[in-house]
């Protein structure tokens, strides 16, 4: 898979701010538009470039989990980010067709949605729910729409009350929303020869009573978490489940526990 940087795709810093991020996305956005860009085979490309890096930045969570990933992995950071999130995952509640809107409003382009038909073709859909008082809005990638079928993800409804319940989306527009479950996190144990080397290392799962192998990375650092996809709680109406992160703790040698030890006598 081609290696590719997100934070080099936006032209943001590693510790710009929210704000810096959907600035510089909008910028882009602005700039890679198709209307503006009719003539180059290539635009759209970047355009989705774009879209897919601002979707994972303006997000903490998979901010955070790629963070931890170009820490670790360099410049493979991108191609094992993709194996662990797919196309419909990295745009969950991303607010991209917000922006959008914005830009076809003042600049007279077209919008979100004929965009987005035009990059991915009929794999999403956007809906609105409006009643007095209330507002909300938003879009859904799914494999598959229709009766008895569930999409495989889904972006929260934006308005005046924040992500609204389910059941209000199902009785708007007939789609049932699955839930994913939610992330366990746990600690392991390692000595300083483990961390060091990695490999191999057994996990007992007690929330699902199964022993799992987890693989240590060589040169894993106090603190750092590793990540196993799908190991968490179950999710609800089809949804996926959670993820299990397992926090490293690095045991210290028993000659620098003594030696602790004898400091702390002294004090």
């Amino acid at each position: 898979m081609e290696q590719k940087d997100y934070y080099q795709i936006l032209g943001v810093a590693k510790d710009a701010g929210s704000r810096q991020i959907k600035d510089a996305y909008r910028e882009l956005a602005l700039k890679y538009h198709p209307d503006r860009n009719r003539k180059d085979p290539l635009n759209a490309e970047k355009m989705k470039e774009i879209n897919e890096a601002y979707a994972v930045l303006s997000n903490s969570e998979k901010k955070r989990e790629y963070d931890m990933m170009r820490q670790q992995f360099g410049s493979s950071a991108y191609s094992r980010f993709r194996k662990s999130y797919n196309e419909e995952e990295i745009f969950s509640g991303s607010d991209i067709n917000h922006i959008f809107e914005e830009i076809a409003k003042s600049f007279g382009l077209r919008g979100f949605d004929d965009i987005f038909k035009e990059f991915y073709g009929h794999r999403y859909r956007t809906f609105e729910f409006k009643q007095p008082g209330i507002y909300g809005g938003g879009f859904i990638f799914s494999a598959h729409f229709g009766k008895g079928r569930q999409p495989l993800t889904q972006s929260p409804l934006l308005g005046n009350l924040g992500r609204l319940p389910g059941y209000i989306l199902k009785k708007i527009s007939g789609i049932q929303l699955p839930e994913k479950g939610a992330d366990i996190n746990d600690v392991i144990y390692l000595n300083p020869r483990q961390a060091k080397e990695g490999g191999p290392y057994a996990y007992f799962h007690r929330k699902r009573s199964i022993k799992l192998i987890v693989k240590i990375p060589p040169g894993v650092r106090q603190g750092q978490k590793i990540r196993l996809a799908g190991m968490g709680n179950e999710g609800k109406m089809g949804g996926k489940s959670g993820d299990l992160y397992l926090k490293v703790h690095i045991k210290k040698p028993l000659f620098q526990k003594i030696k602790d030890l004898v400091t702390d006598l002294r004090k």
